[in-house]
């Protein structure tokens, strides 16, 4: 199942990836209401809203985000990597990084850069104006997960697009760049 999603990972690494992010999570089962005041939780449970631990049997959402976050992770490129896929020296991947005209972040092994900003023929379109528009305290995920999910705003033919898909076609970057500049706004 790896190799036909194009992760090129071992099951072993990939379980590797999954363990450290589920580390990184808060308690297994959190207290929703926990960092509320009283004013908070009654008002919040008045209205409906249930403050209770989650049961033994529901799913736990976070299960999805460790899956999708360890994909992105063992997706992503390498500096070296980047480089080759651009045809530019490490040093002009660097540059691009911190003048933000490329999306990255910095573990333990260095940076890794999402491969969703990347084609065969090099950088996505447009993205230089996207990412200027993303707000900086987006983490990479929520970046990733909005540049491949489809939007209402964005048509490519006649279906709804993603914004990669959007820019892929040839849209306007500024569209996409003003939806990503509300990423992290209260719906």
């Amino acid at each position: 199942m790896l190799a036909n999603a194009g992760l090129g990972v071992s099951p072993r690494e990939f379980l590797t990836f999954v363990e450290d992010a589920v580390r990184k999570l808060a308690p297994p089962r959190p207290d929703p209401a926990a960092h509320l005041s009283v004013d908070e939780r009654e008002a919040l449970t008045e209205v409906g809203l249930d403050l209770s631990h989650r049961s033994e049997t529901e799913s736990d959402h976070r299960a999805r985000a460790v899956a999708q976050q360890a994909v992105l992770h063992d997706s992503a490129l390498t500096v070296p990597q980047a480089a080759e896929a651009l045809g530019i020296d490490t040093s002009r991947v660097r540059h691009r990084i911190a003048e933000g005209r490329l999306a990255g972040w910095k573990d333990q092994r260095g940076w890794r850069l999402p491969a969703w900003q990347f084609t065969t023929h090099g950088v996505l379109p447009g993205l230089d104006v996207v990412l200027a528009s993303v707000p900086a305290d987006q983490p990479p995920l929520v970046v990733a997960a909005f540049m491949s999910s489809v939007q209402e705003d964005l048509q490519v033919g006649p279906a709804n697009a993603a914004p990669r898909d959007w820019l892929l076609a040839g849209g306007d970057p500024a569209r996409v760049a003003r939806l990503a500049a509300r990423l992290g706004e209260p719906v």
